[in-house]
C-alpha cells in the first residue's frame, strides 16, 4: 500500500469514527433543573410537562380548581369552542395530539397537584390513530386504570369521558377506527360501572350509525366544531353537577 493510500485510509477510518460518536453523542437539549421550562418550550418533552407549568404555578398560589379537564385536542379545543365553560374553577388542561401514556406522565402535576374536586378525563383517540407509536388496547386500559387510581388515591371525583366517534382521522387516513373506538368506548362504560365512576357518553350525541362524526358538528370527521362542543355542553354539565353531589 502506497504511503498516499495510507494516508486515504486513515483518513476515512478516523473521519468514520468521529460521525459514529456524533451519532451516538446525545443532544443536549435540557437537563434536570428547578427552572427546566425555560421559553421557548424544550424540543424534547414527551409529555408535555412544561405546557402548562407556568399556569399551574400560579394556580397553587389561588383557590383550588373545582374541576380540570384532562385530555386531547378535543380537550384543547373545548376552551375555543365553548370558552363559557372554563373560567378559574374550570380548568382546561388538553394538549393536541397527545395519547393516554402521555397524559398519565403529566396527571399528577396538571391535575392532582392542584386540588380539584373531580376531574374529566377524555383520552384515546390518538392511542386509536398510534400518535406514539405502537400500543394494544390493554395499554390504553392500564392508562386509564392508572390515571384513575391517581385521582381516587387522593380524593378527586372521576368522570370518564367517552372517545368521540371517528370514520377516518386526517393525519392517519390508514387507520380504521370505528370498531376500534366502539370496543374502547364499551369497555370505558363497563369500568366507570365497576369503579362508581361517571360517565360521560358523548359518543351516542355524536356519531352516526356507520360510527362516523356527525358532519354538521366536525370540520374534520374527528374533532368538534362549535355546534359540536354546543351540543355537548348539556353532558359535560350534567357530569360536573353529578361529580359536586357524589363521592370520588
Amino acid at each position: 500500500m502506497t504511503l498516499l493510500c495510507k494516508l486515504a485510509f486513515l483518513s476515512a477510518v478516523l473521519l468514520g469514527g468521529s460521525i459514529a460518536a456524533l451519532a451516538q453523542a446525545p443532544v443536549p437539549v435540557a437537563q434536570m433543573s428547578d427552572s427546566p421550562c425555560p421559553p421557548p418550550a424544550p424540543a424534547r418533552d414527551f409529555a408535555g410537562t412544561c405546557h402548562y407549568k407556568s399556569e399551574n404555578a400560579a394556580i397553587l398560589k389561588g383557590a383550588h380548581p373545582t374541576a380540570i379537564f384532562m385530555g386531547d385536542s378535543i380537550t384543547e379545543g373545548w376552551r375555543e369552542g365553548d370558552p363559557s365553560l372554563f373560567n378559574h374553577a374550570v380548568l382546561d388542561r388538553g394538549i393536541s395530539g397527545q395519547t393516554s401514556p402521555q397524559m398519565l406522565v403529566r396527571f399528577y402535576q396538571d391535575v392532582v397537584a392542584l386540588h380539584p374536586q373531580a376531574v374529566h378525563i377524555m383520552a384515546g383517540t390518538n392511542d386509536v390513530a398510534g400518535n406514539t407509536g405502537p400500543s394494544s388496547p390493554e395499554d390504553f386500559k392500564n392508562n386509564i386504570r392508572a390515571m384513575v387510581d391517581l385521582a381516587k388515591a387522593n380524593h378527586i371525583r372521576v368522570i370518564v369521558a367517552s372517545i368521540p366517534p371517528a370514520e377516518r382521522f386526517p393525519w392517519r387516513l390508514d387507520v380504521q377506527p370505528v370498531e376500534q373506538i366502539r370496543q374502547l368506548n364499551a369497555w370505558l362504560r363497563q369500568f366507570a360501572d365497576q369503579r362508581k365512576l361517571i360517565y360521560a357518553d358523548y359518543y351516542s350525541l355524536l356519531t352516526t350509525a356507520s360510527g362516523a362524526f356527525r358532519p354538521e358538528l366536525s370540520s374534520d370527521g374527528a374533532h368538534p366544531n362549535s355546534d359540536g362542543y354546543a351540543a355537548m355542553r348539556p353532558i359535560a354539565d350534567a357530569a360536573l353537577r353529578k361529580a359536586m353531589h357524589g363521592s370520588p
